[in-house]
This record gives structure tokens, C-alpha cells and sequence, in this order.
């Protein structure tokens, strides 16, 4: 399956570089997509479960990769302020 790296801007103008296992996560982000920090953690969520679940469908398990990086994005949104803006740089 070819993977996706995207890059994001967080609110407080740090940079993360963030992997999908599957090209559906280009349904979920595009290059130059502002939204709320609240809106990027629940896109994250659909965009990575449905990776995982394609990985499934092609290879009979889950793929961890994707679990982790949404634990990671979960992770390192914490941090960040609830009302900020996520940018998406590149993808």
C-alpha cells in the first residue's frame, strides 16, 4: 500500500510530520487546510482508523503503524491550545 507522510503546523507554531499506511488520509487533508485543533484530532481519528481498516481488508490485520501515530497526534495535541489552528503544510 503506499503510505503518506503530511506535515502540520500546530497552534503554537511547532511543525510534526505525521504517517498514514494508506492514501485515504488525502481524503481527510489537504496541502494548505487550516482547521480547528479539535477538527484535526477528529479527522486524524476517521482518516488513520480507516488506513488501518484498508491494511486489514488487503493483509488480514490492523496496521499498529497507524494506531501509533494516532496516539501520537493524540499525544501532542494535548499540549496545544484547544482553540488553535492546525495547518497542514505538505501531504
Amino acid at each position: 500500500m503506499p503510505e503518506v507522510i503530511f506535515t502540520v503546523e500546530l497552534p503554537d507554531g511547532s511543525k510534526r510530520e505525521c504517517y498514514s499506511p494508506s492514501t485515504v488520509v488525502c481524503n481527510y487533508f489537504h496541502k494548505g487546510d487550516e482547521m480547528p485543533l479539535t477538527e484535526f484530532v477528529s479527522r486524524s481519528r476517521r482518516a488513520l482508523t480507516e488506513a488501518s481498516e484498508r491494511v486489514r481488508a488487503r493483509y488480514g490485520f490492523a496496521c499498529s503503524s497507524a494506531a501509533d501515530q494516532l496516539e501520537q497526534i493524540e499525544r501532542f495535541t494535548r499540549t496545544q491550545p484547544e482553540e488553535g489552528t492546525v495547518r497542514i503544510l505538505s501531504i
